[in-house]
């Protein structure tokens, strides 16, 4: 049991760096008939906010970084005490939060969209992927990593067993 919540711990802390170089770093970078545009991931949001799509600005934001973040720090505040075997008050509402917010985390969504919209810009400009970018798949790597390795009925389970 301890081996599986240290291999959880590790790939949500990956997970935690890669998302902050993600958001620390240009995303992408286009280049068409001599006009230049860098895209960061925050940027995108404050874009969309721009045009008048604030909702949709939010809700971006909210599915590719903010939710994912709230969910590693659900996850961290899990993994410790449970490989550690300590009873703590937000185990089973930490717990919830995890298992309740994984379909809303939309990580693998986002990777597959940016591909997708890779191809077909691919035709039309120069696209130069940046750091951010690389970092952001490393992220989805880790953040898909660490939640495959929170097996839901053997969390419950373990959170049950310290709480008693």
């Amino acid at each position: 049991m301890e081996n599986r919540f240290e291999k959880t711990l590790a790939y949500a802390l990956g997970a935690a760096v890669f998302l902050l170089l993600a958001n620390a770093f240009p995303f992408l970078q286009m280049r068409s008939s001599g006009i230049e545009n860098i895209m960061t991931l925050p940027g995108t949001a404050v874009e969309l906010h721009r045009e008048g799509y604030t909702l949709l600005a939010g809700l971006v934001l909210s599915a590719i970084v903010f939710i994912p973040a709230a969910m590693l720090c659900a996850i961290v505040s899990l993994a410790v005490p449970l490989r550690h075997g300590r009873r703590h008050a937000w185990l089973v509402p930490a717990g919830r939060f995890v298992y309740a917010m994984s379909p809303w985390a939309m990580v693998e969504v986002f990777i597959i969209g940016v591909i997708v919209s890779l191809v077909k810009i691919g035709e039309l400009a120069q696209v130069i992927v940046g750091t951010s970018f690389w970092s952001y798949i490393g992220f989805a790597i880790c953040f898909t990593a660490a939640l495959a390795h929170l097996d839901r009925l053997s969390v419950w389970r373990e959170i049950e067993a310290v709480q008693t």
